[in-house]
């Protein structure tokens, strides 16, 4: 399984519109951006601190891939609620309400670009990051557990989810963005989460649909829009961790268990926005694991995709 999906993950990478992932190219090469901010919108992926906490082991550092990113090019990321501008906030979906929680009051992703563009204008060197997917794969999959839908039924919507971030990348293109960096959902069906619900293929299958509706819908953009691809960069860290120096793609490394919804996956789950230096299993370095729960990365993960976008905008440019 792991191998046709790295198959399909490379094909798709190479096929897909040769302008819209010219991100193939040399990080060797000087890029002319100098950008004047980052915006972010996003779920728990991007969630630099909506609430206070992120989505990692929350260790201080430049913990989250987006903020990464950013500091690479020598520019902050901060949350919104703390006045910056990332929007970004665990378990939003794309526009469907409740959250991947069951919360109705978390903006949604389409929410956050509605916030944003009601109060401002995006800059001719504005960089702007949006991303989705995770949230509405699990709380499609938890309708599934529920025995409410099919495994058919959630990738038909898993697909309109899709479909619906593409609008949203529309928007912020034609609201005057320049340089719009996309991702999409990584392959669920490589996360602990999958493995411990046995649904490795539908997980599979459903984050390669979500994926595929997303380029389909903002393929004509290339000008203006770079695809960073999480679904094939995990899928190869998950399959050497070794190769980039980590050590384990399987466990996870918080201990912080959340009584409530948490992430998503149920009650009683670890959840890594409760967790910190003081909340890892004993003896292990957090920072060689890919994953600090059953579904977010740790630290380092998360820096190994930040320095991986950082070198596909310079490439592009």
């Amino acid at each position: 399984m792991a191998r046709n999906w790295l198959r399909r993950a490379a094909m798709a990478a190479v096929c897909a519109s040769a302008a819209l992932l010219a991100a193939c190219g040399s990080s060797s090469i000087e890029s002319t951006l100098t950008p004047s901010r980052f915006v972010a919108f996003g779920d728990g992926f991007s969630d630099v601190g909506q609430g206070g906490t992120r989505y990692t082991v929350n260790d201080g550092s430049a913990n989250v891939w987006s903020q990464y990113m950013a500091s690479l090019f020598g520019a902050g990321l901060v949350a919104q609620s703390a006045g910056g501008q990332s929007y970004a906030r665990g378990n939003a979906r794309v526009t469907a309400k409740p959250d991947a929680a069951g919360r109705t009051t978390t903006l949604t992703i389409t929410e956050q670009v509605d916030s944003f563009l009601a109060t401002n204008t995006i800059g001719p060197r504005d960089v702007l990051v949006i991303g989705g997917g995770i949230s509405d794969i699990v709380a499609q999959m938890a309708a599934v557990t529920a025995g409410t839908q099919t495994g058919a039924q959630m990738v038909v919507n898993v697909r309109q989810a899709g479909r619906e971030l593409g609008a949203q990348v529309r928007r912020l293109v034609a609201a005057g963005g320049k340089y719009v960096v996309v991702t999409g959902a990584y392959n669920l069906g490589r996360s602990p989460w999958a493995a411990a619900i046995s649904q490795g293929s539908l997980l599979e299958e459903a984050s390669l649909r979500f994926n595929e509706e997303l380029l389909v819908s903002i393929v004509d953009l290339g000008a203006n829009v770079l695809y960073v691809d999480a679904a094939l960069h995990y899928n190869l860290v998950t399959a050497v961790p070794s190769s980039y120096n980590l050590l384990d793609a399987a466990g996870v490394v918080c201990t912080s268990v959340d009584a409530g919804a948490g992430i998503g996956i149920g009650n009683g789950q670890i959840n890594s926005a409760l967790c910190n230096t003081a909340t890892i299993v004993t003896g292990v370095d957090y920072n060689r694991y890919v994953f600090a729960d059953r579904i977010y990365p740790t630290p380092q993960a998360h820096r190994l995709f930040g320095e991986y976008a950082y070198n596909r905008v310079r490439a592009r440019w």
